[in-house]
């Protein structure tokens, strides 16, 4: 199988060429392997046209005036990025102005309020008041401690 187009166009040596013939006599795989190939070479062969054409001169002469004619483009320059069309430039405006609006408001509703609860230094410095010699003072500071959240 790996020699067939090889052998079908005529590039290997003789003893090669022997060797694959008689394997063909003895191998129906390989045999309607290359009958296939023959039938797909002889379709493309007859898709060739012997003809050629060849362009006009007063074709290649009115391609040529065309190509002339037509005269580049220059580059933009960067600054002209810049000049918008005046549509399109209140369409971006009012674009922004919306995305700073909302993006505004995202920030404003998911602003953390302020705590308003005592924070653990605090709750610390009130071991050294007098009434905090009691036992439920004492717990009710540890589970308020325990409870903090920063």
């Amino acid at each position: 199988m790996e020699s067939l187009e090889d052998y079908l166009s005529g590039l290997l040596e003789p003893v090669e060429v022997r060797a694959i013939e008689a394997h063909l006599n003895t191998c129906d795989t390989c045999r309607e392997e290359v009958h296939t190939m023959r039938e797909v070479n002889a379709l493309f062969a007859s898709l060739q046209t012997e003809e050629v054409v060849e362009p006009s001169a007063a074709f290649s002469a009115r391609v040529l005036q065309q190509a002339c004619a037509v005269k580049p483009q220059p580059t933009p320059a960067f600054a002209s990025l810049f000049s918008l069309e005046l549509a399109f430039a209140r369409r971006l405006v009012f674009a922004s102005l919306m995305t700073l609006a909302v993006l505004g408001s995202l920030i404003v509703t998911r602003e953390a309020a302020p705590s308003t609860s005592v924070g653990p230094e605090a709750i610390m410095a009130q071991q050294d008041a007098p009434g905090f010699d009691s036992l439920p003072a004492r717990d009710n500071m540890l589970i308020t401690l325990t409870a903090y959240e920063h």
